[in-house]
């Protein structure tokens, strides 16, 4: 291709994509800075306010805050008026990146970027030379997936996601046997447990920091129908055991998928159910141009969710598997009747109910 081939309009338009796609980058960064020091919480209840202002009411640096704030209005988050020196957050941007903003908390994802950008040496060591780089290298995805689901089972776990399994909540009333793979730090396990006392609850998962999380959870809730297992769920090892089974994005980051999901359909009770909650896609990629969270899942899914994987020489399935490839492995797992729903406040999954 020659210079004089190219649509000089549609290069400067890309470049300015580029320009958009780094600025949104780096920004991300500043994003999570206000989301964990608390900037953003107390700005939405601020009137305009100078960086001084600012930082005496969050007891934060004054200096560090004056220059997150260029950040913060450069980027059209936080609005400015020059002639006071003022700053403050619109009442429609805090719907979006506050804690009080529950499920719809964006701000939440953008912790994921500096977590991701601590593996890249050893991504782009896999992209050389294969293989991927193992969950110990990730020391605090879980805390992340921990906070960000809690804010989903908070707003949606009791009141909209039980009752989507028909007569499950008169089931776990009664009392029944319930079970969660892959439960991180056990929250969905423990919510459950607190509203259903008269049924069992356990949580597996192979990490020794998810179970303990869970079991301090449990203690401090004085729960006695909640009990957590560190366990390689690749080896579930029951048999028509439990009445119900959720996995809560879970299922795409194992290393044998196939395994796991056979050894759930075993652990069922006839007539039980499989609720499946993952990634919301379409398994091509074309099919997903209009995901409207796309690039940041395939990004996230490259830099943990399918390395993590393979780094267990596993098959790498990633967070974008999508509706289509997941019906594919649920039937080969012997899950016929699959209907798969959606639930308002979570944008970021799609539900699979599965019943044996």
């Amino acid at each position: 291709m020659t210079t004089s081939s190219i649509d000089p309009a549609k290069a400067e338009a890309f470049t300015g994509h580029v320009i958009g796609i780094l600025n949104g980058g780096m920004t991300s960064l500043m994003i999570s800075v206000g989301h964990r020091t608390g900037l953003f919480d107390a700005m939405a209840s601020m009137p305009p306010s100078t960086s001084q202002e600012i930082a005496k009411a969050t007891g934060l640096n004054e200096r560090y805050i004056r220059e997150w704030l260029g950040n913060m209005t450069t980027a059209r988050i936080v609005e400015h008026d020059a002639a006071k020196g003022t700053y403050w957050l619109p009442a429609e941007h805090s719907a979006s990146i506050t804690r009080a903003a529950g499920p719809n908390n964006l701000a939440t994802f953008a912790e994921f970027v500096s977590q991701m950008g601590m593996v890249e040496d050893g991504v782009v060591e896999a992209f050389q030379k294969g293989g991927g780089v193992p969950y110990s290298q990730f020391p605090k995805f879980q805390q992340m997936m921990a906070g960000l689901s809690a804010q989903i089972f908070d707003a949606t776990l009791l009141d909209v996601v039980v009752p989507l399994v028909p007569g499950l909540r008169e089931r776990l009333e009664a009392g029944a046997d319930v079970a969660d793979i892959g439960c991180g730090q056990g929250h969905a396990v423990n919510l459950l447990a607190q509203a259903f006392p008269k049924s069992r609850f356990v949580g597996y998962d192979f990490s020794a920091e998810g179970v303990a999380a869970g079991r301090a959870e449990a203690k401090a809730m004085g729960l006695r129908n909640a009990t957590f297992e560190e366990k390689d769920v690749t080896a579930l090892g029951e048999s028509s055991r439990f009445d119900f089974i959720t996995a809560f994005d879970s299922i795409h980051d194992q290393a044998h998928p196939r395994k796991v999901l056979r050894g759930i359909h075993e652990a069922l009770k006839p007539g039980g159910t499989f609720l499946m909650v993952d990634i919301a896609a379409n398994s091509t990629h074309a099919d997903n141009m209009d995901h409207p969270m796309a690039p940041a899942f395939y990004a996230i899914s490259t830099f943990h969710c399918m390395t993590v994987s393979l780094a267990l020489g596993g098959e790498g399935l990633g967070n974008m598997w999508g509706t289509q490839k997941a019906r594919e492995l649920l039937a080969e797992a012997g899950f016929k009747d699959v209907e798969v729903k959606n639930v308002e406040g979570d944008i970021m999954n799609a539900y699979y109910l599965c019943r044996k």
